[in-house]
């Protein structure tokens, strides 16, 4: 996202009228969540100004920002967080997305697995034809062959237990996975087949700001701006 993250943090880029991460807070909020923990690290006095300086709509939920003193990796900054009782989202802050993450908290306890990993359906199509041989004999060939893949979409439930086989030092959440796997503990993976886009190159984040122009209920639902919410109480023949 260069130029743009010399001067912001992705979170705060702007889809459509607000930055990514408002949203996000929202729709966490709206979900039921009551404490959301922010690790930041580059550029994170910015978020914390923004937080201090705008009223967003999350139903009383508590935001609490770590500072990273060092990178420490998608599962590594949990180390920065203080011991969590129950179980919990993950997740990166950059992220524009339709899933009902009550439902994936549902299922992920009822899964009773150490972790739960959101995945979706992803198809790569390979541009040549792609051969299959015996020694120097062709015995396949398909044309452009279209391969299908469950993909991470970056989104995870864990249960606190899953922390006891997180590594010191920067850690990445495939880490912890192969850690869990390691240990024998369950893996759940909870399919998504909705809308999702990662803000991460120039181009996602124009496809992520179209989307949300053209269909903002699937992202803000009934989250307003507190002026729009009272022009609407206030409005004749609106109920209080």
């Amino acid at each position: 996202m260069l130029p743009y993250t010399t001067v912001l943090p992705k979170p705060l880029l702007p889809v459509g009228e607000r930055p990514i991460l408002a949203i996000l807070l929202e729709q966490l909020a709206a979900a039921g969540a009551t404490r959301i923990d922010l690790c930041v690290g580059y550029l994170g006095e910015l978020i914390r100004a923004y937080l201090l300086e705008t009223p967003l709509q999350l139903d009383g939920a508590e935001v609490v920002l770590h500072t990273e003193s060092e990178p420490l990796g998608t599962a590594g900054a949990l180390h920065e967080i203080p011991a969590i009782p129950e179980p919990f989202l993950s997740m990166n802050g950059d992220v524009l997305t339709s899933l009902d993450f009550a439902a994936l908290m549902r299922e992920h306890r009822e899964s009773r697995a150490a972790l739960t990993v959101v995945v979706q359906t992803h198809e790569t199509e390979i541009g040549s034809g792609v051969l299959e041989l015996e020694g120097g004999r062709v015995t396949s060939y398909v044309e452009k062959p279209v391969l299908t893949h469950l993909v991470s979409l970056g989104i995870y439930a864990l249960d606190p237990r899953a922390l006891a086989h997180l590594p010191e030092g920067h850690v990445d959440i495939p880490t912890l996975v192969a850690e869990l796997l390691a240990a024998g503990e369950a893996v759940h993976a909870y399919h998504f087949d909705g809308y999702w886009y990662d803000i991460g190159t120039i181009g996602d984040h124009e496809a992520a700001t179209a989307e949300l122009a053209a269909n903002p209920h699937r992202y803000l639902s009934d989250l307003k701006p507190e002026s729009e919410a009272k022009a609407r109480r206030d409005a004749p023949g609106s109920s209080r």
